[in-house]
């Protein structure tokens, strides 16, 4: 048996707005800020993450690309469940390599952590096809 849920389409088109935003400042910063970012990784508890997938600087760059390309993705809807995967791909060492272990600042956690149920909302629904009101 399957439930309809009504759902509006503005508070999902909103959601994805809001959510993407964050990305697309934070890709332009990691390709702007290039050795701020790679010092905040140094500094981090966990920088071996960092280091395991490769060179921090490239490692920058390369997530600032995919942070940008898929969060203009999301942003205008178009394939929603690929880019929130690749969001989630690059989301998910980040948050581990730097805000895991700060102990004193566990609200970028948190907000990552929020984050991450933003994506997994679209992941987990075909928004395309939800009942809209």
């Amino acid at each position: 048996m399957t439930t309809k849920i009504l759902i509006s389409r503005r508070s999902i088109q909103l959601l994805r707005v809001m959510v993407s935003g964050i990305f697309l400042v934070a890709g332009f910063n990691h390709l702007l800020n290039v050795e701020k970012t790679a010092q905040r990784i140094e500094q981090a508890s966990f920088k071996g993450i960092a280091h395991f997938f490769g060179e921090p600087q490239w490692l920058i760059i390369l997530s600032g690309i995919a942070m940008l390309v898929a969060g203009f993705l999301f942003l205008i809807g178009y394939k929603t469940k690929w880019a929130a995967m690749v969001l989630i791909a690059v989301l998910i060492p980040i948050t581990l390599t730097v805000q895991v272990g700060q102990i004193t600042t566990l609200g970028p956690l948190f907000k990552n952590i929020a984050i991450l149920g933003g994506l997994l909302f679209f992941i987990l629904n075909d928004t395309n096809n939800l009942l809209n009101k």
